[in-house]
């Protein structure tokens, strides 16, 4: 998992792994987010570049490890979790058909720009469209915190981002399925067929009755339970069940996660929601520094390579704004222009696209570098941008305004 980059007297390192880990992507996420805070970025610009600094590419402290993998995915959900707490099942149902649009623009643009761009450079079929499923994904985890951050989850482009990145990651699921069957040599139109209609019920179910239920169901459990801190544990029993509903739907588990607050929503008391908020503090930093501990730079030595990154991440942020902006258009200009940069990152979503093309022998590892830039860089730009896209916008208190935990 990883390197130590001094001796130890101790007999053996093993006691230290542990601890090295998390004190140096725990440490250096939050010194570099403060530096990012002090030139006017946001933090988590500072905590995916700590990612990149002890990673591979420069110290070689940290090297990526199933054990960090799963951290980030804990820290991704509590994340996505924390902002469903925030928003009104009712307030995503009035933003569904737009969302819906604007999902449909941000897949079918880029999924033809990525194709596009690598069969012009001679990559084969098969990688080309492999390209084209990794432009076509959203890591709406890198958005939703900076909206949260920001205090502008209450606005209707926030609302139709999140909405419209859950729509994608089912559309995204099924391009990815199309593609993978392809490059087998079959496609299995029934499980494609089942996983549409499992995660759109999914998403349905949650958003139309799930609030509901939740509002009778919780202050009934509160009562029963006479253990200490009923409420947080209610909300972690939801958070993983839904998790686990999603994947059995076959969408991530971070949508799962995020309907899980948005059921919540309105049902916890202030300290359950102050402890989630303090686990996902602690666990956020490892999603974000996961996402630069993927990025070799090595492999990008190559200029021919180098340019062909260079292109390929400005085409996925550009297809991602026009293409979802035009869905957003009937709002005006400026909250076209917030939704269009708010489905720019691809984050770690992206880069599994790009791990399971590696696995079926289909990706390059010149393709996979890209790919995997392209997910980094995209994730990077998307929060400066996001800033700017939001400037003048009314805000509310953020998470750091929040009561304390006591």
């Amino acid at each position: 998992m990883l390197s130590l980059p001094f001796p130890l007297a101790a007999s053996s390192s093993r006691d230290f792994d542990l601890p090295f880990a998390m004190l140096v992507i725990f440490g250096s996420a939050k010194l570099l987010g403060e530096v990012c805070i002090r030139f006017r970025l946001p933090a988590l610009v500072g905590e995916i570049v700590a990612g990149i600094l002890v990673g591979p590419s420069v110290l070689g402290w940290i090297a990526p490890s199933a054990f960090l993998h799963s951290l980030s995915d804990l820290g991704v959900m509590f994340l996505l979790f924390t902002v469903g707490l925030e928003v009104r099942a009712a307030e995503l149902k009035r933003v569904g058909g737009p969302a819906t649009l604007v999902a449909l623009g941000g897949v079918v643009l880029p999924f033809l720009a990525g194709w596009g761009i690598l069969t012009f450079s001679g990559a084969r079929q098969a990688e080309a469209c492999f390209a084209g499923a990794a432009f076509v994904a959203t890591s709406v985890g890198i958005t939703a915190q900076v909206l949260q951050k920001g205090g502008l989850l209450h606005l209707r482009a926030s609302r139709i981002i999140l909405v419209a990145a859950v729509i994608d990651d089912i559309l995204g699921l099924i391009v990815l399925a199309v593609v993978s069957g392809m490059s087998r040599g079959k496609l299995d139109y029934w499980d494609i067929g089942l996983t549409a209609v499992f995660s759109i019920g999914l998403f349905v179910l949650a958003i139309q009755f799930g609030s509901r239920a939740m509002e009778r169901a919780v202050p009934k459990v509160r009562r029963t339970m006479q253990g200490s801190e009923a409420d947080f544990a209610i909300a972690i029993t939801v958070l993983f069940a839904l998790a686990l509903m999603a994947l059995y739907a076959g969408v991530a588990a971070i949508v799962g996660a995020f309907l899980a607050g948005v059921v919540l929503a309105g049902s916890l008391d202030e300290r359950a929601e102050n402890f989630t908020h303090g686990a996902t503090e602690l666990l956020v930093p490892f999603f974000l520094v996961g996402i630069g501990l993927n990025l070799d730079l090595s492999t990008l030595r190559n200029p021919a390579t180098l340019a062909l990154a260079a292109i390929v991440l400005v085409a996925a942020v550009v297809t991602k704004i026009v293409g979802c902006g035009l869905g957003a258009l009937r709002f005006g200009r400026v909250d076209a222009m917030r939704i269009g940069v708010g489905m720019v990152p691809r984050g770690e979503v992206g880069m599994v696209v790009a791990q399971l093309g590696l696995t079926l022998g289909v990706v390059s590892q010149s393709l996979y570098a890209i790919t995997v830039f392209m997910a980094v860089g995209t994730t990077i730009v998307a929060p400066p941008l996001l800033a700017w896209a939001f400037r003048g916008a009314d805000t509310r208190p953020s998470d750091s305004e929040l009561p304390s935990i006591g």
